[in-house]
């Protein structure tokens, strides 16, 4: 008896009775404890949870991992370290810096000396100072830029793939001499003039940009349009339409050279970073000495771009990762109703959608780097990529938007900035249209363009 007096002592002594008197006008008490009283253990542990909010100790949550398959591991111990060097470099040079030159339409300079450095230019080429390595780990290296910033990562794809993949392809033993090391360690800047303004993935057959030789060497007329790094460029690699012969010649054209005109594209909503160029060709004479002896047809066009198409579906993966991390990272930390948005069935759809679409596409370009370094790759391997990638970015980047609330549509969150750049990713290298004719030809034998 005493020591139940005890109990009602020390209860009586935590009650709030002016707390008690305000709850009573709320609820009826009795009903509230002849309902506890009937309670299991079980039941009473759940019910003072939800009072609680639960346990006072932080919840351990999974770390963000958007490498689902864990296709990373397949990678040889060395390039893992590579892999890591990179991811740690664009970490901390490249992301704090890119949404304020992406705001402002402009190129950050500064970090031209930084990526020389990392040493990966013209990663796969044999010789002048390139690494020789494989297109696999050329592809990864596309979506870890792609993951920071796809402007960035265009920026190095048209120095690196474009301009210096048609010297290195196209070009003669001296004109790689003269012009891939020092492309390699950015001493020399390229671009790649193959678009126009009527004439963009229909290229093959609708060039208007002209070319004739004289005693003098080779004169070019014509536009190029939506040119990268035109503006600043050392040299563009110009595709232009023989008017002797009809067939597609590609020239090395410098900056210094009368008659070539560049002017910077502005207004975009996309890939703000990457300074696009207008290019007016005027009379431009080029020496036969510039000329890319082995670029006499599209065929010989189409050898770059099937190399490239490659990358631009590698950097797909990378910008819809990079989405996504950023989205998974929002929900986690973005509290509604007391809870993050994590944890509420909705938001975990989407964000299972997300991740389901980039493990796809991480397994496609997988494989499709291995048929590269196989030497089994064709056009319509590459086109098939380009299609599936871009397609299921624009997915998964809108779902990221979608998830962040009205916080996605500012750039300090990231994905703003994905949303955007998805969709020049989605046209640029052959729209979806034309890369899905490529496929179609290859299954049904039957050519349905135009």
């Amino acid at each position: 008896m005493i020591g139940k007096i005890r109990n009602i002592v020390k209860l009586m002594k935590s009650i709030d009775f002016e707390q008690l008197s305000k709850i009573s006008q709320k609820v009826d008490l009795g009903t509230v404890l002849n309902a506890v009283s009937k309670m299991d253990e079980k039941q009473l542990q759940m019910a003072m949870k939800m009072l609680t909010g639960g346990s006072n100790r932080k919840k351990e949550l999974p770390p963000i991992n958007a490498d689902f398959y864990g296709m990373e591991y397949k990678l040889s111990a060395e390039d893992q370290a590579l892999l890591l060097r990179i991811r740690t470099f664009l970490e901390t040079e490249i992301k704090p810096l890119v949404n304020n030159y992406w705001l402002h339409d402009e190129f950050p300079f500064e970090i031209i000396p930084k990526l020389a450095a990392l040493n990966i230019c013209g990663y796969t080429y044999e010789g002048y100072g390139c690494a020789g390595g494989k297109s696999l780990m050329d592809g990864i290296i596309a979506a870890e830029f792609g993951r920071i910033d796809p402007s960035i990562a265009t920026f190095l794809g048209v120095q690196s793939g474009l301009a210096m993949g048609s010297i290195y392809t196209c070009g003669s033993e001296e004109q790689k001499d003269e012009w891939l090391p020092q492309m390699q360690q950015f001493k020399k800047i390229g671009a790649f003039g193959l678009t126009e303004p009527e004439v963009g993935s229909g290229a093959a057959g609708g060039l208007t940009t002209t070319c004739r030789q004289t005693a003098e060497g080779w004169v070019l007329n014509g536009q190029k349009k939506w040119i990268g790094n035109a503006t600043f460029s050392d040299i563009t690699i110009i595709w232009a339409r023989d008017l002797a012969d009809g067939e597609v010649k590609g020239f090395i054209v410098r900056k210094e050279n009368p008659g070539f005109h560049v002017e910077k594209i502005k207004g975009k909503m996309a890939l703000r970073i990457v300074q696009n160029g207008l290019i007016t060709l005027t009379d431009c004479v080029v020496p036969e000495h510039d000329r890319l002896p082995h670029a006499n047809s599209f065929k010989d066009t189409a050898k770059v771009l099937q190399m490239t198409r490659a990358g631009v579906a590698w950097m797909a993966v990378g910008c819809a990762r990079g989405a996504y991390e950023n989205a998974l990272e929002y929900t986690l930390k973005r509290k509604q109703f007391g809870k993050p948005i994590a944890s509420f069935q909705l938001i975990q759809n989407h964000l299972v959608e997300m991740l389901s679409n980039l493990t796809s596409m991480q397994t496609l370009v997988f494989r499709l780097s291995e048929l590269q370094d196989e030497d089994k790759l064709r056009d319509e391997h590459a086109s098939l990529a380009k299609v599936f990638c871009t397609l299921r970015t624009r997915d998964i980047v809108s779902r990221a938007r979608e998830v962040m609330g009205g916080n996605g549509i500012l750039l300090e969150y990231n994905v703003a900035r994905f949303l955007a750049d998805a969709e020049a990713i989605y046209s640029y290298e052959g729209t979806k249209e034309i890369n899905s004719l490529i496929v179609g030809r290859s299954i049904t034998g039957f050519s349905a363009f135009v």
